[in-house]
């Protein structure tokens, strides 16, 4: 009698190949708590952007209470969205 090996099967289904859209994006959240200043702070250290673009993500962000504020491969997405959340930035990555 023959029986199947769900280790086997198992084998298969993970082996589905699944893509991701690309570029991921890094979406940051408005929130009461910090100020100006340190949003464009931590935005120039996450992604390495000069003062005048990290003030116009931060004002985006503030009237429009989320922005778009990094755009590239998932795992860099990663970890710019790290480094924002040093300070307890909310933040999502969309892919």
């Amino acid at each position: 009698m023959a029986t199947t090996n769900p280790l086997i099967e198992q084998e298969e289904i993970v082996g589905v190949e699944v893509k991701t859209q690309e570029p991921a994006k890094v979406i940051l959240f408005n929130d009461e708590v910090h100020t100006f200043d340190e949003v464009i702070v931590q935005i120039m250290r996450a992604t390495g952007y000069n003062l005048t673009k990290a003030e116009v993500l931060t004002w985006e962000v503030h009237n429009a209470g989320k922005a778009v504020v990094y755009q590239a491969e998932l795992v860099k997405c990663m970890q710019v969205s790290s480094v924002l959340e040093e300070i307890e930035l909310l933040t999502q990555i969309e892919v």
